[in-house]
C-alpha cells in the first residue's frame, strides 16, 4: 500500500485493520503491516501499543512478546537511520483470531473518536529528527522492561498506553503527546523496577 494511503489517526487505523478480509477466521500480522504501512514508525508503534493495551488481544499467549520484539526491532532500526523496517518472517507470518481482533477494535472505537478530536500539530521539535530519536530510545527502554512486567500487575497496560501515545504523536506530529508518552514511560519504568527491587 502506498504511503499516502497510510492511516493518519486512530480511527483510520482501526478502520484499515477492520477492512482486511479474513476468510480463514485468522488474520496474518503481515496483512496488518500491509494496510498500516511498512515504512512508517508511527503506525507501527501505534499498532504495538494498541495490541498491548487491549486485554482481549494482549491476553493471547505470545502476543506481548511479539509486540515487544516488533517495537524493539523497529526502534533500533530507526536509531540506525534505516528508511524501511525489516522484520523476521516468523513475526510477519504470525496469525491472530480475527474475531478477537475485531472485538478489541470495536472496544476502541469510542475512545478513538475522542482521542482523534484532541490531536493537534504542536511542539513540532518533539516529532522532528531529534524527537524521533528520543522516542526510539524510550521505546527500547519500554521493550527491555517488558519481561519483568509479567510480575507487575497493570504495568503492561501503562507501557501499551505509552506506545500508543508515541505512535499517535508521530502520525499527527503532536509533540505534546510525545511529552506525555515520555512521562508515561518514566512511570512505567518506575512501577516495574520499584516492584522488583
Amino acid at each position: 500500500m502506498e504511503e499516502s494511503s497510510e492511516p493518519h489517526n486512530l480511527e483510520e487505523m482501526i478502520q484499515a485493520i477492520e477492512d482486511i478480509e479474513t476468510p480463514s477466521s485468522r488474520i496474518r500480522f503481515d496483512e496488518v503491516l500491509e494496510v498500516i504501512g511498512r515504512r512508517s514508525f508511527g503506525p507501527l508503534l501505534l499498532l504495538a501499543g494498541l495490541i498491548t493495551l487491549m486485554p482481549v488481544i494482549s491476553g493471547i499467549p505470545g502476543v506481548p512478546v511479539i509486540m515487544a520484539l516488533l517495537t524493539f526491532l523497529v526502534s533500533i532500526q530507526l536509531l540506525l537511520g534505516r528508511k524501511t523496517f525489516w522484520l523476521p518472517a516468523w513475526v510477519r507470518n504470525r496469525t491472530l483470531p480475527s474475531g478477537k481482533v475485531h472485538k478489541g477494535l470495536s472496544w476502541m472505537r469510542t475512545p478513538a473518536r475522542w482521542v482523534d478530536r484532541l490531536l493537534r500539530h504542536r511542539f513540532g521539535f518533539m516529532t522532528g529528527r531529534r524527537g524521533m530519536q528520543v522516542t526510539a530510545v524510550a521505546c527500547v527502554l519500554i521493550t527491555l522492561s517488558m519481561p519483568p512486567m509479567e510480575f507487575v500487575p497493570f504495568s503492561a497496560n501503562i507501557a501499551g498506553a505509552a506506545l500508543t501515545l508515541f505512535g499517535l504523536a508521530i502520525m499527527a506530529r503532536d509533540g505534546l503527546l510525545t511529552m506525555l508518552a515520555l512521562l508515561l514511560t518514566a512511570v512505567t519504568l518506575w512501577v516495574v523496577f520499584s516492584n522488583l527491587l
